[in-house]
């Protein structure tokens, strides 16, 4: 029976490591979501900046209902979506294919205007092994940076690029089984190096190696060597989770303060997932 609006869920939230991540029981996101068991959703998404569930069944129709509740569906730029629901981005990895799509570490679409709020994708053909995602606390990247470079960062610009070479790359199968009519190098987009989150009211480091080119007002040659720096540190082992995934598991990341990396080792297997992303405001 699906929640009564505005009754209460007892939903268990546990965290899966010490920095980022925590997995929700109790809930089908199938049905009907009560708005105690959303609110404490969105919750342990601000708290743990991505959440995971278990064994899920969720048609399209479902899964975008389950979406809607926590902000806007919007089409990604580059692939084309589902007939029925636009908004639902089919990611998936033949047998034959080398390339996984979004390959390396990234905050997603950061070359937008407005960078999705957060995304939500669920495995539907899960290899037999493989195919982990790494997510990376990106308050954490910040806090730990010494109080001069903070203040060096706090007052810079960042430029993000769709066609920054490697990221391409890791769309380009994608595109070429379904492009929404883009060749991929047309976007730009320029944000704060650190952005405060407009609901917990904390900084983050918001540069990332697959969008990033340089910062606004320096050369890409003298930013690259701040850049390779803090790429290297905001995905510190003792920033991130990883999360290993099962046919019917969902994941809810907070694209604002979080990053991930979808692990490329299963060559081989067929692995299907759908995405979905919720529009987000200009980053501040």
């Amino acid at each position: 029976m699906p929640d009564a609006p505005g009754a209460s869920a007892p939903i268990a939230v546990a965290p899966v490591a010490g920095a980022i991540g925590a997995e929700i029981s109790g809930v089908d996101l199938s049905a009907e979501l009560s708005d105690d068991t959303v609110g404490a959703i969105r919750q342990a998404l601000l708290d743990h900046l991505v959440v995971f569930f278990r064994d899920q069944e969720l048609t399209p129709q479902q899964f975008m209902a389950f979406a809607a509740r926590f902000g806007r569906p919007v089409p990604y730029p580059f692939v084309k979506g589902l007939d029925e629901h636009p908004e639902i981005t089919p990611i998936l990895k033949r047998e034959e294919d080398r390339i996984n799509f979004g390959g390396l570490w990234h905050s997603d679409t950061a070359y937008l205007r407005t960078p999705p709020m957060g995304t939500i994708l669920y495995g539907i053909e899960i290899p037999p092994y493989g195919g982990d995602t790494e997510f990376a606390n990106q308050y954490l990247a910040y806090e730990t940076l010494s109080a001069p470079l903070r203040r060096f960062l706090d007052g810079l610009t960042a430029v993000h690029a769709s066609g920054k070479g490697a990221v391409q790359k890791t769309r380009s199968g994608m595109m070429e089984q379904a492009s929404a009519g883009l060749k991929g190098d047309e976007l730009t987009a320029r944000h704060p190096a650190v952005r405060t989150h407009p609901e917990t009211g904390r900084k983050a480091l918001y540069v990332n190696v697959a969008h990033t080119t340089h910062f606004e007002g320096m050369t890409e040659e003298e930013s690259q060597p701040i850049l390779d720096f803090l790429f290297r540190h905001q995905v510190k082992a003792d920033f991130t989770c990883r999360f290993r995934w099962s046919p019917g598991a969902v994941a809810f990341w907070d694209n604002r303060c979080a990053q991930h990396n979808p692990i490329n080792d299963y060559h081989g297997f067929r692995r299907l997932m759908h995405r979905v992303t919720l529009a987000g405001k200009v980053p501040a």
